[in-house]
């Protein structure tokens, strides 16, 4: 698996919505790219200062937040901490 380093953190994006809510299918190039998704690694910190996020935490980040990264067929973003918008309780 992957460990960011820093205040870095990998997120896998929730899958785009296929459908509106009146029902509509979306074709693949009107999807927006979702803002949200699960936490799958934390980074140590930085400066020491500890991270607030942490593994499996659902979070919305900003609509151009973090690198992509496609590892083993799965695509994440690495993105820093600050990039996180809201955790959002479950």
């Amino acid at each position: 698996m992957m460990r960011p380093i820093n205040d870095r953190i990998v997120v896998k994006p929730a899958p785009a919505d296929g459908k509106t809510k009146g029902g509509i299918i979306i074709p693949d190039t009107a999807k927006e790219k979702p803002q949200r998704g699960k936490v799958v690694a934390v980074g140590p910190g930085k400066d020491g200062n500890a991270m607030t996020v942490k593994k499996n935490d659902i979070v919305l980040y900003g609509k151009y937040a973090g690198q992509e990264l496609n590892y083993d067929g799965v695509d994440y973003l690495i993105m820093r901490e600050d990039d996180v918008l809201v955790i959002l309780d479950k």
